[in-house]
């Protein structure tokens, strides 16, 4: 099978605990645990659930400093388990103090400059002045400056994640309610940490509107290119909502985005349980050939030439395959279209007609079967080429489980 790869933006490494954001590595699936912070056990149980079901890096929010310091507690005895999950708080309003404190116990501090440092909104329309300006820039620097220290300190990371939904007031009057207004907020961060010779950042923009998010996106990587700045991207559609929709909306932004380049880490946001996410993400990341966390299963629609009743087969052959990752299997109905159609599958199950199926290994037919017999001989095919392992005794694994097969 021939891969087709997207040139990925070049992006420096940035390490979250044991886990690598960019430099090229394998585009990295996160989320964010719902539990109340303060409750520590709650929190645990959420973190193990969540890093056993295949997420990488696990974000708790810390509105407060009670919660800060409950970090500290659940990263202990997240470790204390068996798990070297990295945690990353999630830090608002009261920023510097809460980020100061919460840096010391995590592997990376999530900060929002919208509201990091927070300043009521007056509805002003007039500009600001370049004074104004420098005065809000200062005040800035002054409360990211400890942050700055802790994070260097500790060798640990800051996302800097820009919400469209909280822009400060000065970005909306001066740039307007823009992707620009987000870029910007964003930057003025970045060139601070810069200034202090700190660069081991992440960069967020998002928006609950898909073209909004995909503009700010594409702004940012531009401009960051612009200024020979190689910051790792973490994408998502923010209040995506629930159900079908939701996981369209986030595929669309996201998957977008990864087609084109640009993205390092990835999350889903549901308003769901946070574990509906992962198989979200996974799926994303294998149709676009960037993990391969399960079976690739080909299928054609189905019309009046199908030789067999698709629908059922399809299942069986899931049923008896769906445990060899790493394999891409099709299944079409007729012999019109299917070999051509097989997408360089490495094998395929194509209907002949008069109860007869023909077997495929790649593109060459092997050999005609009656159809009753197909999916057993199908399986005698793929364990006469060396590519069979026995399912697991209990139920198969889900596509998102952790051991992932990296595509290269």
């Amino acid at each position: 099978m021939h891969e087709i790869t997207y040139p990925r933006r070049r992006t420096r490494a940035v390490r979250v605990g044991n886990v690598v954001i960019g430099g090229g590595h394998p585009v990295v699936v996160q989320s964010m645990i719902t539990a109340e912070t303060r409750n520590v056990p709650a929190c645990v149980e959420q973190i193990i659930q969540m890093h056993e079901a295949g997420c990488e890096i696990v974000r708790v929010t810390t509105p407060t400093l009670a919660e800060a310091h409950c970090l500290g507690e659940i990263q202990d005895e997240v470790r204390r388990r068996g798990h070297d999950v990295p945690l990353v708080a999630d830090v608002h309003h009261q920023g510097s103090d809460i980020a100061v404190a919460v840096a010391r116990f995590v592997d990376k501090v999530r900060i929002n400059p919208g509201l990091f440092v927070f300043r009521k909104p007056r509805r002003r329309t007039d500009d600001y002045t370049d004074a104004e300006v420098r005065e809000e820039l200062a005040a800035i620097e002054e409360s990211l400056l400890p942050v700055i220290a802790v994070c260097k300190e500790r060798d640990i990371a800051m996302r800097i994640g820009v919400n469209h939904g909280s822009l400060a007031e000065r970005l909306t009057v001066m740039h307007g309610d823009t992707p620009e207004g987000m870029v910007e907020s964003a930057l003025e961060y970045v060139r601070i940490c810069e200034a202090h010779g700190y660069r081991n950042l992440v960069i967020s923009l998002k928006a609950a509107r898909v073209p909004i998010m995909l503009a700010a996106n594409r702004l940012m990587a531009r401009r960051m290119d612009e200024l020979g700045m190689d910051y790792p991207l973490h994408l998502g559609v923010t209040e995506a909502g629930d159900g079908e929709y939701a996981r369209i909306k986030s595929t669309a932004g996201i998957a977008t985005l990864l087609a084109e380049g640009i993205g390092d880490t990835i999350r889903v946001s549901l308003a769901e349980d946070p574990l509906n996410e992962l198989p979200v993400c996974y799926d994303v990341l294998q149709a676009l050939g960037l993990r391969k966390t399960k079976v690739e299963f080909i299928a054609c629609p189905s019309c009046g030439r199908t030789k067999f009743e698709l629908t059922s087969v399809l299942r069986q052959v899931k049923a008896a395959t769906q445990h060899l990752v790493g394999l891409d299997i099709a299944v079409m109905g007729c012999i019109v279209n299917g070999p051509g159609e097989m997408a360089d599958a490495d094998y395929g199950y194509v209907g002949k007609g008069g109860g007869v199926i023909t077997l495929y290994r790649g593109r060459d037919p092997v050999k005609n079967v009656p159809q009753e017999h197909g999916v057993a001989e199908l399986v005698a095919l793929i364990q006469a080429d060396g590519r069979w392992t026995d399912p697991p005794a209990d139920l198969p694994p889900p596509p998102f489980a952790r051991e992932l097969a990296v595509v290269s």
